[in-house]
């Protein structure tokens, strides 16, 4: 619930506790063990800060987060912890959040794409488990494709793109490095598993805008939860899409430093995935975002089972914690107990790690940070109920919502605008047809040479027929002009005889 500038989100027995208004966005933290309350304590924070008219984004894993889309009700439960508070149930009022449903696929809400520049070199390698020199070869394929104004929107962009680079290597490994066919062959087949995943519904146009986030209706924060039930079941895809929404976050909001209340809060369900096999260089990358993106208005709140699975780095930015109790079966699990323990300012009152071992469903240690900004003394408390419904809406409910939601129809529907497949299919294409007009320029040039070869063939044949002809006429005529000087000398002489007789 929401007065006065503080968010009313627990009770204890010296009674409310509250997050104020502008402390709210030093981030936070909501651990505990399965079943003890996780869920019912994010839509309660998440509903007080509707109720105050700041957005939220939130993952909902098992479709139950959508109910804060309902009005809820009396029950008995709510009775009591009411005639526990001293709580009026008649001053109560019920009543949903306003609610848009996102989907990366496009199933259960409104779908939410980005594009493969936009995603980065540094995220998609982890998407893709690549390892550093195959993260080095994406690295540089995104740079050629920057400065050859080559846009990289889909899939099918990157998958031509990486045919594209080694098949000109000679004009890239001077300026580049070195390209190693055989990384960017493994590039191809973790695109290809990232495919069958669903990466080519989450990489498009158009590329979702985050402001789309920042909504309010009727003075209340919108709460955007995405359907990621089925997202779930790709860890890495879930954890890198959330850290690029994050991102993309961080880079379009300005610097407004420290407001009454956050411009937005954003919740990161199951985080242990965000840092699970993650390299130093993306933790480092994440821990600068969220020191950073306080000042942007933004209040990052982490959900997972024990604080021990977020970096100390991230941890020590979580200034608002609320501790469901922990189980300590093995050795590993009491360590964790005792490491929550003592991330906490102790309250002598009562031994925090037991406490943390006895907590009932709905129970949490809660530490908020007070208006100087330093951490509370440790309370055991139990959650506020929410005012909304508990439990999954059904399907009919859920697009009814997606159908009369402002932003129905903005991202349906998928645009393919020219990029870089295209671009270089048509380079591909000319550079095809030059080299065929090439190969008949050459094929006309041959056989013109051999028509002249002929021509010149027959020439030199009938040239020598001449010849021959003339010089036989020449020797024909020579031998009879001979025969026929012997033949008038003898007559001569036969005459010159007979005459002297």
């Amino acid at each position: 619930m929401y007065k006065d500038k503080q968010l009313y989100v627990a009770h204890s027995a010296d009674g409310p506790i509250h997050i104020i208004g502008n402390m709210a966005n030093r981030h936070g933290l909501i651990a505990g063990a399965t079943g003890t309350g996780k869920t019912v304590t994010l839509q309660v924070l998440a509903e007080t800060f509707s109720q105050a008219g700041v957005p939220c984004f939130m993952a909902d894993m098992k479709g139950d987060l959508s109910g804060i889309s309902q009005t809820g009700g009396l029950s008995k439960f709510i009775e009591k912890r009411c005639a526990e508070w001293g709580m009026d149930t008649t001053t109560l009022k019920f009543e949903g959040c306003p609610v848009r449903f996102y989907d990366v696929f496009g199933e259960q809400g409104h779908p939410m794409r980005t594009t493969i520049e936009k995603m980065g070199a540094m995220l998609l390698a982890r998407l893709m488990d690549l390892n550093e020199t195959q993260t080095g070869i994406l690295t540089l394929t995104f740079r050629i494709a920057k400065d050859e104004k080559l846009p990289l929107i889909d899939m099918k962009d990157l998958r031509l793109m990486l045919d594209y680079v080694p098949k000109n290597a000679n004009r890239y490994e001077t300026t580049y490095g070195n390209i190693s066919s055989a990384s960017v062959g493994a590039i191809q087949r973790a695109l290809l598993a990232l495919s069958e995943q669903g990466g080519d519904l989450f990489f498009g146009e158009p590329a979702f805008d985050v402001y789309d986030l920042l909504q309010t209706e009727g003075g209340r924060g919108v709460m955007n939860i995405l359907a990621a039930d089925k997202l779930m079941l790709q860890p890495k895809l879930y954890s890198t899409f959330l850290m690029w929404l994050l991102t993309e976050i961080y880079d379009k909001m300005p610097e407004i430093g420290d407001m009454e209340l956050p411009k937005m809060v954003f919740f990161f369900d199951e985080a242990h995935m965000l840092f699970k096999d993650t390299s130093k260089a993306l933790t480092d990358k994440i821990e600068q975002i969220v020191r950073l993106i306080r000042s942007k208005g933004v209040g990052v709140y982490f959900i997972s089972q024990s604080p021990s699975d977020l970096p100390e780095t991230i941890l020590g930015q979580c200034g608002n914690r609320v501790q469901h109790a922990l189980r300590a079966f093995t050795p590993k699990d009491q360590a964790a107990v005792k490491s929550a323990a003592r991330t906490f300012r102790q309250n002598p009152a009562f031994e925090t790690e037991r406490e943390i071992l006895e907590l009932g469903t709905g129970e949490a240690l809660v530490s908020f940070l007070d208006e100087k900004g330093a951490p509370s003394m440790v309370q055991k408390a139990k959650i506020l109920f929410p005012l909304s419904q508990i439990g999954a809406i059904t399907p009919e409910q859920r697009n009814t919502i997606n159908e009369s939601s402002r932003i129905s129809g903005k991202y349906e529907s998928a645009v393919d605008r020219e990029s870089a497949f295209e671009q270089i299919m048509k380079q591909r294409e000319a550079a095809e047809k030059e080299a065929a007009q090439e190969t008949a320029r050459k094929a006309e040039e041959k056989a013109a040479e051999k028509e002249e070869k002929e021509r010149q063939k027959k020439s030199s044949k009938s040239r020598s027929s001449s010849t021959g002809k003339s010089i036989f006429s020449k020797v024909l005529g020579t031998a009879f002009t001979y025969f026929a000087k012997t033949v008038a000398t003898q007559l001569a002489r036969n005459l010159t005889k007979k005459s002297k007789k």
